[in-house]
């Protein structure tokens, strides 16, 4: 019988009201849904605006190490989602031997990936002179970032509803990763006994296009666990919550349940066979 448990990680500029779609939507299928905050981020959205200094000192392990405790404080292993940054983090905690499975959204990519197109140089950029700060993106720039498939109009829209001041020192961590020693994103790629992974891309995003996608999945060859590519046209970086959502969030569960079926067949069957070894040393 496979987990019960879903943990939604949302990224950055964002807080887990992102995620409000897909944690209605599966709880409504009967499933325990937890969407928790970065930690020093338990706040809603207003107050995050008005005082965001206050989690300006966010680095990327912290986040984790908090991830971390609330999926060992489960019942059960649950299947970990995460979007951009949240991605990240999803991959973090594969590495760390948590989750039954894990699903990423437009990933943000991990260290040794060296992809970065036009576009998304043009999104961070400017947030890397603020590497301990707390700076949100513009109207403009979340157009851009997030809702570049639609008028100026329903992006301010959306944006007025979730985006949040971005802790741009984990931006840092993560764009820098490939000339620190020691980077917090840093994941071991060829290890065979994590948990599957499953990597979403959008054709149309600007912040994560499916090239750093399809680098941050290649990076994971050498390794014999599960990781699958599935890139959805037409989708935004805001594919979580842009018309169509749906599609992805379906796909991302139906994936997750057909890896547990596989996993519990595979357990059987060596199951059966250690038994019938250790019948046939008895006999003999």
């Amino acid at each position: 019988m496979g987990t019960n448990n879903i943990v939604l990680v949302h990224g950055l500029w964002m807080t887990p009201l992102s995620f409000e779609y897909w944690a209605h939507h599966y709880a409504e299928r009967g499933y325990s849904v937890f969407a928790p905050s970065w930690p020093g981020m338990e706040r809603d959205i207003r107050a995050l605006r008005r005082a965001p200094e206050t989690y300006s000192d966010l680095t990327f392990k912290r986040i984790v190490d908090h991830f971390e405790k609330l999926v060992i404080d489960l019942d059960a292993p649950p299947i970990i989602m995460g979007h951009c940054f949240g991605g990240l983090v999803v991959q973090a905690l594969l590495d760390r031997g948590l989750g039954a499975c894990g699903v990423t959204i437009a990933s943000a990519p991990i260290k040794g990936i060296w992809t970065f197109p036009y576009s998304t140089m043009r999104v961070v950029t400017p947030q890397l002179f603020h590497p301990h700060r707390c700076v949100p993106l513009t109207p403009q720039q979340f157009h851009y970032a997030f809702m570049n498939h639609t008028s100026s109009e329903e992006s301010f829209r959306i944006y007025q509803r979730y985006s949040v001041p971005g802790a741009d020192h984990v931006l840092f961590q993560t764009e820098l990763a490939n000339f620190n020693p020691f980077a917090e994103t840093a994941v071991n790629t060829r290890r065979n006994n994590r948990a599957p992974l499953l990597m979403i891309a959008g054709s149309q995003d600007h912040v994560i296009p499916p090239s750093i996608v399809k680098a941050n999945v290649k990076a994971y060859r050498h390794s014999s666990a599960t990781t699958e590519y599935k890139e959805f046209p037409d989708r935004t970086h805001f594919m979580i919550a842009q018309s169509g959502w749906q599609e992805v969030a379906d796909h991302a569960l139906d994936w997750a349940r057909d890896q547990e079926l596989l996993v519990e067949r595979e357990q059987r069957r060596i199951a059966r066979e250690t038994s019938s070894r250790d019948n046939a040393r008895r006999v003999a």
